[in-house]
């Protein structure tokens, strides 16, 4: 596996990474292990103060920080400062609310005295990211894991290695361990191997569902814990009480925000019959209204592909769609620029027979489909091997929230732009993923939760889990 940095509007190498030593990879493990036993001898309140700091580097770093990222995969430059800006927020959180959120639980319990969970790290985490939030991914898993007292080993993706190595530093920057996060670009082979040292505690891995595969395969044989965060076909659904006005400036950007590379982006419109003509026509007209061109350029509103090889594969897809029976309703037609530009793409006519009823189109291309009824809505929406987030409009809020809680995903948001944020959990079901990332449930995804029961003296009169004493006389 080879890391450089191809800038994707440019189509130029901009620098080549070789891949970590052994030396290095048993280097970064030993650091990282030791500072986990030295964090248990310590409270959460040096390492609040130090996720602040990072925080605040991040944002005095906002400006580097995103051009690093936009040339490392093509990110619209605001849509970059604006992911910084997130990152921010996430490790402010975090070192605000951990140490309540970490607090023993009292249990209420027949067992004679008194019995509490205490909330523990683990030990080192691998963490395996991929190239279209370049740092958002990571903190998502860094934030909480850093207050737990996990350090981390990161394995970013191939094509993003200016964008890892420029968190780390901040990370390096900041008064935390260096061993805090160690980046080390790793070969598959290597990715293995790291999982498998008994220094490893757990995995947490975003990417795509074939790469989940793997290193799932790898985590379970191992007997690691793992968070999977995988992809989506989200749909938005369109019930027949709409405003469209409500609907129409947003609907566009669910699916060409970060030119469409989004697990939870929306991918699927599933509208009501009276409404379906007149949002076509609306989709159509903003979708032919972007601006593409150099991602570094405010003005610019659609911005290139990560990569050749997302182009190509995108393009095969669409082609796919058509040749069994996919109508284009407005696009698919070549960008006259030099980087990886796809031009937003609206299908219709899809039918279940079509690859693409099945499959993530990771880009801006939109499927519209045509509901009769609520029901066949719902059924639509559910008809799919992916369970990640999804969107319903309505013009009965209730009726919305109704609807959303028969979709089966892990998030769904009504009547509203989905958004993420460090209070609200992440994470979807079905070959979505399992486990949550973020809230709470994030904090908590890789704490040993120890349960400890004391008693003021010993009682033989109430023994745990209905044991009895022996008699050695009997």
């Amino acid at each position: 596996m080879a890391y450089q940095t191809i800038n994707p509007y440019t189509n130029q190498v901009v620098k080549e990474y070789p891949n970590a030593t052994a030396e290095e990879i048993e280097v970064a493990l030993a650091a990282a292990n030791d500072l986990y036993h030295q964090w248990k001898r310590e409270d959460l309140a040096t390492r609040q103060a130090q996720l602040h700091e990072i925080a605040t580097l991040m944002r005095q770093n906002r400006d580097e920080l995103a051009k690093t990222m936009t040339q490392d995969m093509g990110k619209l430059l605001r849509e970059a400062q604006g992911e910084v800006e997130l990152c921010a927020m996430i490790a402010d959180y975090f070192a605000d609310h951990s140490a309540e959120l970490l607090q023993p639980q009292t249990l209420e319990t027949t067992a004679t005295g008194h019995a509490q969970i205490k909330k523990h790290a683990t030990g080192v985490l691998m963490m395996v990211e991929p190239w279209n939030f370049p740092y958002y991914q990571i903190m998502r898993v860094f934030a909480p894991n850093f207050m737990v007292g996990n350090p981390m080993l990161l394995k970013h993706a191939a094509i993003t290695p200016g964008s890892a190595l420029a968190f780390e530093q901040i990370v390096k920057q900041s008064s935390a361990p260096n061993a805090s996060l160690t980046n080390l670009f790793l070969s598959y082979d290597q990715v293995s191997d790291v999982i498998a040292d008994p220094r490893i505690q757990g995995v947490a891995l975003t990417g795509s569902e074939r790469g989940g595969r793997n290193v799932a395969r790898e985590a379970g044989v191992n007997l690691k814990k793992n968070t999977m965060e995988l992809g989506g076909t989200d749909a938005f659904i369109v019930l027949d009480d709409t405003d469209l006005e409500d609907v129409a400036d947003i609907a566009w950007r669910t699916r060409l925000y970060n030119a469409g590379q989004v697990c939870t982006s929306s991918k699927r419109f599933i509208v009501a019959d009276n409404l379906y003509d007149a949002f076509l026509e609306r989709l159509r007209d903003k979708f032919a209204a972007v601006k593409p061109g150099d991602p570094m350029d405010p003005q610019t509103t659609l911005a290139p592909l990560n990569s050749k090889k997302a182009k190509e594969k995108l393009q095969q897809q669409v082609n796919a769609a058509i040749e069994h029976g996919a109508t284009v309703y407005y696009g698919n037609e070549p960008i006259d620029l030099p980087g990886q530009f796809f031009q937003p793409t609206i299908l219709t006519d899809i039918q279940p027979d079509n690859p693409a009823y099945h499959e993530e189109m990771f880009g801006p291309v939109a499927q519209v489909y045509r509901v009769e009824s609520e029901q066949a809505a719902i059924d639509l929406a559910n008809d799919s091997d992916l369970g990640l987030g999804g969107i319903v409009f309505s013009g009965d809020p209730k009726r919305g929230e109704r609807v959303a809680a028969q979709i089966e995903t892990g998030m769904v948001f009504v009547n509203n732009f989905m958004v993420s944020l460090p209070e609200l959990p992440f994470g979807g079901v079905k070959n979505s993923g399992y486990c949550r990332e973020m809230h709470e449930l994030g904090l908590n995804a890789f704490v040993n939760e120890q349960l400890i029961v004391t008693a003021d003296r010993p009682n033989m009169d109430n023994l745990a889990g209905g044991l009895v004493a022996s008699d050695p006389e009997s």
